[in-house]
C-alpha cells in the first residue's frame, strides 16, 4: 500500500499521520508538497492532514484549496481514488469540493483542544471497517473551525446514503448535544462521499494510537485502511 502525505504550509499534523501509517499500518508514507503539479505514481490513497495551512487566512482551508497539488487530488478522487482528510484537511477538502458542506466557526466562538467521544455510525467504509456501528471512541480534537453546515436537503442524503462516518456523542453512544463540541449539525464529526471512498473528519484518529496518548481507539482507522487496500 502506497500512501501519500499532502503539506501545506501551516500544517502541523503529517508527522503524526506518518507515525501512524508507519506504526499501525506498516508503511512509510511520501510527503508531497502543495506546489507540486503531479501526484506520485502508484498511490492508493492521499491524507490531506491538519494544522492551519495558510494561517487560515479568509477561511481554513479556502487558500489550501486552490494550490496546484488540489487539482490533481480532486482527478484522483474522481477517479475513484482514495482520500481521507482530517481536521484542516476535512476544510480543505470541502473547499475543494471533493466533499458537500463547510467547517464554519465553533458556536463557543474558541478553540476548542481536548478529547471527544465519537459514535461510528457506519462500518462500511474502507475508512471504519475494523469498527463496529455503534461503537464509542475516545479521540482529540483541536480546532476552532469545526462546525459542520450542510443545506437539510444535504444532511438528509447523508444521513439516507448511510455516508456519516462519526457522531460526537455522549459515553453511550447517543448523539447528545451537550457533547458536541463545537455545534456541529446533527453532531457531524465525519462524513463520506457518494462512493465512499472519501472520508473527512474533524477528530484526530493519528493522535489515538498510543496508551501515552490516552486513547488508542483512533488505531482501527488506519488498519481498516490497510485491510481494505492491501486486499
Amino acid at each position: 500500500m502506497k500512501v501519500g502525505i499532502v503539506v501545506f504550509p501551516g500544517i502541523n499534523r503529517e508527522r503524526d499521520a506518518a507515525a501512524a501509517f508507519r506504526t499501525i499500518a506498516g508503511t512509510e508514507p511520501v510527503m508531497i508538497w502543495h506546489r507540486e503539479t503531479e501526484l506520485p505514481s502508484g498511490l492508493d490513497l492521499i491524507f490531506v492532514p491538519g494544522g492551519f495551512s495558510y494561517g487560515d487566512y479568509l477561511r481554513p482551508g479556502a487558500m489550501a484549496a486552490h494550490s496546484p497539488i488540489m487539482r490533481e487530488i480532486k482527478t484522483a478522487a474522481d477517479q475513484g481514488r482514495h482520500v481521507v482528510g482530517v481536521c484542516n484537511g476535512f476544510q480543505i477538502i470541502c473547499e475543494a469540493g471533493l466533499l458537500p458542506g463547510a467547517l464554519m466557526r465553533n458556536a463557543s466562538l474558541k478553540f476548542v483542544c481536548r478529547d471527544v467521544l465519537l459514535a461510528v455510525e457506519t462500518s462500511n467504509s474502507p475508512f471504519t471497517r475494523s469498527y463496529n456501528a455503534g461503537d464509542v471512541l475516545q479521540v482529540p480534537v483541536a480546532h476552532h473551525d469545526g462546525n459542520y453546515f450542510a443545506d437539510q436537503k444535504t444532511l438528509d442524503t447523508l444521513e439516507g446514503e448511510d455516508r456519516i462516518a462519526f457522531r460526537y456523542c455522549d459515553p453511550e453512544g447517543y448523539a447528545e448535544e451537550g457533547w458536541n463540541p463545537n455545534g456541529a449539525q446533527r453532531n457531524i464529526a465525519g462524513i463520506l462521499s457518494e462512493n465512499r471512498r472519501v472520508l473527512g473528519m474533524m477528530p484526530h484518529p493519528e493522535n489515538a494510537i498510543d496508551p501515552l496518548l490516552g486513547s488508542t481507539d483512533g488505531a482501527g482507522l488506519f488498519t481498516s485502511i490497510a485491510t481494505a487496500l492491501v486486499s
